[in-house]
């Protein structure tokens, strides 16, 4: 492939400035443990062994092999408990810091039982992570295993949601701390930046995810192009040995039904697993009125991994995936009335192999290379109004990185290289069915088709320097950004933190210089000169990357050593702030930006992770947004071209200056828990400009319309309460059978998520609702 200048200069730049990391690795920030365990006179002992992180909501149990070893994968970076049990022998306890991907080695000697062999330590130890210089929020297996969604395909994101910082808008799209569509999923160390909210991809499963981490500062200089927030995704890794599976069943309200099965297989190095998974539902969006019209979805979709490990320092990986989802776009009262009909597929194909080997206790090198293809359809009916609308658009992306990871004294360092290489395809036209809702001169008819390439090169170096009780994280990344726009940056990444172990006290602050690029949904379109015939007024502005200051500063306290109490405060400066509109009114949303936008905002979350039979957390958010223009990129018709130049200041669209959140939940009995959750919000700004109520209520209908304060321009305050409950009614050795129950908005509230004006963003939360599920474990 012949490269053009821009890009293989820039390209060439990264190689060399790390010729040494030739490797190629995704992103992982994990490490793993090595078990050894042994007597007295060194004869291998096959304890049972229980590993704990309460800061990372870990809780491993496991039987340490034969042979005396055991190796626990894919762990979060914190601080763990190790417990080792076995008959006749005393019992074995310690604290194990894992800092880095370097693998982490641990021998442990069991003496006699009338022998006391090491100190005792609790699961408080580890409330706190003493290393950690920004704000992480961890979401454990047994979180994610009992939340049963409302609606198919958002498990994952309604965790997130309930956290500090983010808000749901239309369609189950998340938002982190002021920033549109600026979410970076890591998905076993493979980053994702495109859009991963429903109506834009396949859900991940659920049932497949082990654990999760998601930031919001104190970003690694290896994360890079969406920075809004990160999740980190990490797949069961440490299955037991021989034959194991799940099968879950569930269904609830809307007509939904939602099924999947995984198996794996381990035997020696040789480990083999294969999942399949699938859902119907008749409310997959979130729709602009209460009637619910065409709103139905089918998805199904498989994955399978295989690894193996050559030696103890040689492991490789091979894993693919497949998901494919279809569903209605659901109308509003005019649409319905007509009859329209939109149907919507996406779908999505990825392979991966990944390969590391350790050259020594201190340093680990690695090589990982992924192809995913991606691609989104869209077809309209006859009777679609005020326009029929079809659209085939998607990318194939290959991505390969690599790294150098290792360990010197008080360092933990890495140093790495990626690059994206991604043709971009998209074709859309349209016909004006109604042309009374556009300017009079917008063009009836229009077809359009493109294809560009993007490659978007990297390297990073980054530090982590523990220095008594100070920690110190420094980073630098260079970016290159080459689809529409071409663009280069250096952001540099610093983090620092003082542990007061007698207080139980962590004081951390952190800054971040980020560059994020824009959405690649439908950039090709907004970036043609084809669209300059549309209009006789038309505005193209390239969408030029954002780039912003991002800076934080909190504390993490223990309390009575069982509770865990979080408070941060943060600011964020933007140029070339990201938002999307919609061209026409054909739901096709594109991305747009404007000059600057600050957030600021505050965060406290007190979480038990247990305490007795009680578990919970009661978290508060304080969210305020300023954005002013010139609009800086995107595409403008008629009337709206007009006002690309205004340099007012409005309120971003994620805006919501109170937000609370409550879970509580009960151990009622061995197999038996209980749980109960509230939301409330103070509400989004809605786009009422010069709105015609009367009009607004013929097409969205009264319940809907006093949800709305068309005074103030803001939705209504949001409050709901849930309540679940699960039950394991059979156990015996790997084998189980778990029943789980869960009840969403138990008032029935009519909560509004968005109002914006008609086409273009109302959204209706779903009313009162129950799921269930059936898990059989073998």
């Amino acid at each position: 492939m012949n490269l053009p200048p821009h890009v293989s200069r820039p390209l060439l730049l990264v190689v060399l400035l790390l010729a040494g990391a030739v490797s190629l690795h995704s992103q992982r920030v994990r490490g793993e443990l090595h078990i050894a365990v042994h007597d007295e006179q060194g004869a291998a002992l096959a304890p049972s062994a229980v590993l704990v992180s309460e800061a990372n909501q870990v809780h491993l149990a496991f039987a340490v092999g034969p042979d005396g070893h055991y190796v626990a994968r894919g762990l979060p970076f914190g601080l763990y408990r190790l417990d080792l049990v076995e008959q006749g022998f005393a019992a074995w306890s310690g604290l194990i810091a894992i800092r880095s991907e370097v693998p982490v080695h641990v021998t442990a000697m069991l003496g006699l039982a009338a022998v006391k062999t090491q100190v005792q330590v609790t699961d408080s130890a580890t409330l706190v992570d003493p290393n950690r210089t920004g704000a992480l929020y961890p979401i454990g297996r047994q979180a994610i295993s009992e939340e049963v969604a409302a609606q198919p395909g958002r498990d994952i994101s309604d965790l997130v949601d309930d956290l500090p910082g983010w808000l749901y808008e239309a369609n189950g799209v998340l938002h982190p701390r002021g920033s549109e569509y600026d979410v970076q999923y890591v998905v076993d160390g493979l980053p994702i930046t495109e859009n991963r909210s429903p109506a834009f991809a396949p859900a991940f499963d659920a049932d497949d995810v082990d654990s999760m981490r998601v930031l919001t500062a104190g970003y690694p200089a290896e994360y890079g192009r969406k920075l809004g927030g990160v999740i980190e995704i990490t797949t069961e890794n440490n299955a037991p040995s021989g034959l194991h599976g799940q099968m879950d069943a569930g269904g609830g309200s809307f007509s939904g039904f939602d099924s999947s099965a995984a198996v794996s297989y381990v035997r020696g190095a040789n480990r083999f697993s294969a999942s399949g998974n699938g859902f119907h539902t008749d409310r997959y969006l979130d729709p602009p009125v209460l009637a619910n019209y065409t709103n139905r979805a089918n998805a199904d979709g498989f994955s399978a991994a295989y690894e193996h490990d050559f030696s103890e320092s040689d492991r490789l990986l091979f894993s693919v995936t497949h998901n494919e989802v279809r569903f209605l776009t659901p109308n509003e009262l005019v649409q319905q009335e007509a009859g329209q009909r939109q149907d919507l597929t996406n779908a999505e194909t990825a392979g991966r192999i990944y390969f590391q080997h350790t050259f020594s206790p201190d340093l680990l090198a690695s090589f990982s290379g992924s192809v995913r293809d991606s691609a989104a359809t869209l077809s309209s009916n006859p009777l679609s109004t005020p326009v029929i609308v079809a659209q085939d658009r998607g990318y194939r992306e290959g991505y390969a990185r690599g790294d150098l990871a290792g360990h010197h004294g008080r360092h933990d360092w890495k140093v790495g290289i990626d690059s994206i290489f991604s043709p971009v395809h998209e074709q859309l036209a349209y016909s004006i069915t109604d042309p009374s809702q556009f300017d009079p001169d917008t063009q009836q008819q229009f077809q359009f088709s493109s294809r560009r390439w993007d490659v978007e090169p990297s390297a990073y170096a980054q530090d982590q320097i523990r220095l008594g009780n100070w920690n110190v994280s420094a980073g630098l990344r260079f970016d290159h950004y080459g689809l529409v726009a071409h663009e280069t940056a250096w952001s540099p990444r610093l983090g620092i933190s003082r542990h007061f172990s007698s207080l139980g006290l962590l004081v951390h602050a952190s800054y971040d210089r980020v560059f994020q690029t824009p959405a690649v949904e439908n950039l090709l379109l907004a970036s043609s000169p084809e669209l300059d015939s549309l209009s006789s007024l038309v505005v193209r502005l390239p969408v030029r990357p954002a780039r912003g200051n991002y800076y934080e500063a909190g504390i993490t306290k223990a309390l009575f050593g069982r509770l865990r109490l979080e408070a941060n405060v943060f600011r964020r400066d933007f140029h070339n702030y990201s938002d999307d509109d919609v061209l026409l009114d054909t739901g096709v949303s594109f991305p747009i930006a404007f000059a600057e936008a600050r957030i600021v905002g505050e965060e406290v979350r007190l979480q038990v992770p247990h305490w007795g039979r009680f578990s919970g957390y009661l978290s508060y958010a304080n969210q305020s947004g300023i954005g002013h223009g010139p609009i800086t990129g995107g595409l403008f018709l008629g009337s709206d071209a007009a006002d690309v130049s205004d340099v007012s200041r409005f309120a971003v669209s994620q805006d919501q200056r109170n937000t609370f959140r409550a879970g509580l939940r009960l151990q009622a009995q061995r197999r038996i828990w209980l749980a109960m959750g509230a939301q409330y919000g103070s509400g989004l700004p809605a786009e009422v400009e010069d709105a015609d109520p009367d009009f607004l209520q013929s097409q969205y209908g009264a319940a809907i319309l006093n949800k709305v304060n068309l005074e103030t321009g803001r939705v209504l305050p949001s409050f709901s309460v849930d309540a679940g409950a699960g039950v394991e009614f059979y156990r015996k050795e790997s084998r189980s059978a778990t029943f789980q129950i869960q009840a969403a908005n138990l008032a029935d509230r009519i909560n509004v998520i968005n109002f914006a004006s008609l086409f273009s963003g109302t959204a209706v939360a779903a009313p009162r609702s129950v799921s269930a599920r059936l898990r059989l474990t073998f």
